[in-house]
């Protein structure tokens, strides 16, 4: 049954100076570098980024070819091109929304186009690996292009050192099912910045699945269209902050067609001082999008002190004729229920404490649905927890 809204939604217990002054769909987007000033930190966008130390990825400057090496494996079928800037087939769905995605647009020189078959499915997997080598400056630029009532998975890996700036595009043709899953497992001294743009077609189904586990500072911005009804995207993230760390994720989901539906889920956990993790969730509803219904959720959980989670869903809904829409977010230590109830078991503390953040990241690391990624995850996953659980057992949180 619609929902019937009585009075538009508002803005409750949130300074003044940080309420959007505008519709999250009204702002710029461009190809040129220029249309974007150099961010300070005071910006709606920016303000929870240390643009301080990202000032280099805010300028165009050419890539390091040298400190740059890119792995590709893709079942028989799925075409991998790779063609040069201001080829026809960029640029289509995505234009960039921020100065680093500009810069990026402006600096890359060979983009990779990845062309999956209309009405095939494949059960394997298409893997991308990008690998940065002594803070090298990579500019890179990727299409997936999902023919219509196409299935596939690609695995888009990022590991290494590097200075990053990277633009994705997907075009998810009408009743295809696309799976994206992006892994950053960057080295301690890296910088990467990213913006995702995809197009869901009629009937179609995306998921895409952000997994970030390294890096000095990593900002994956993912932006969501309907080009028909019917559409549907299901977007998941699983974040592990380590001390000094920045990790920010920030999702778009732009409702214009009507009987769409997007649900979004992301879970971090932090240790450490100073780590500091960021989710950002903008759901617009347009007036046309009658028959929408969307659901965000957003959970943390700090595992040491000095850590900080900024989280931020954000609802902009202008008709009331919807299935549904809401968000969520949450924020705190250990469930002394559950640690209660494996404890009662006969589950030492220590042991108990590592199950119930196993628990946390495979309900969503599980949801990969290729078994190989699944698994390396989460030992790298419970490699962190192994530290984490107790650092935290120890100081006695």
């Amino acid at each position: 049954m619609p929902v019937e809204l009585k009075s538009p939604p508002t803005v409750a217990g949130v300074p003044e100076a940080f309420v959007p002054d505008q519709s999250r769909g009204e702002r710029r987007t461009s190809f040129d570098v220029a249309d974007f000033p150099v961010p300070n930190g005071r910006e709606e966008e920016w303000r929870f980024t240390p643009v301080d130390r990202l000032q280099t990825l805010f300028h165009p400057a050419p890539s390091d070819v040298a400190g740059l090496k890119t792995d590709i494996q893709v079942p028989a079928g799925i075409k991998v091109s790779e063609v040069p800037a201001g080829d026809e087939r960029l640029g289509r769905v995505l234009r960039p929304a921020d100065r680093a995605s500009a810069a990026a647009w402006a600096s890359f020189r060979d983009a990779y186009v990845l062309r999956i078959p209309q009405g095939r499915e494949f059960g394997e997997a298409a893997r991308l690996t990008v690998r940065g080598t002594d803070q090298a400056r990579i500019n890179g630029h990727l299409v997936i292009d999902a023919g219509a009532h196409s299935t596939a998975t690609v695995l888009l890996s990022h590991q290494g050192s590097a200075r990053c700036a990277t633009n994705v595009e997907v075009n998810v043709g009408d009743g295809a099912h696309l799976t994206l899953v992006t892994v950053q497992e960057w080295d301690d001294d890296t910088t990467h910045l990213a913006q995702h743009d995809l197009l869901v077609g009629r009937d179609a189904t995306v998921k895409h699945i952000a997994i970030t586990l390294g890096g000095d500072i990593v900002r994956v911005c993912t932006n969501v269209r309907y080009a028909g009804p019917g559409g549907s995207a299901e977007c998941l993230g699983v974040y592990f902050t380590d001390a000094g760390q920045h990790q920010e994720h920030r999702l778009f989901v732009d409702h214009e067609a009507p009987h769409c539906v997007s649900n979004v889920e992301y879970r971090g956990a932090l240790r450490g001082d100073t780590a500091h993790s960021v989710w950002v969730g903008d759901v617009l509803i347009r007036a046309a999008a009658e028959g929408t219904d969307t659901y965000e959720l957003n959970r943390n959980l700090v595992l040491t002190e000095g850590a900080r989670a900024d989280s931020v869903p954000n609802l902009e809904i202008e008709t009331g004729q919807i299935v549904g829409a809401g968000h969520a977010a949450a924020t705190g230590r250990f469930d002394d229920e559950q640690l209660f109830y494996l404890m009662a078991r006969g589950i030492p503390q220590r042991e108990a404490r590592r199950l119930v953040v196993h628990g946390f990241f495979a309900d969503i690391i599980n949801r990969i649905g290729v078994t190989d990624t699944q698994a390396r995850l989460m030992e790298v996953i419970d490699r962190e927890l192994a530290d984490s659980v107790d650092a935290a057992f120890e100081a006695g949180a």
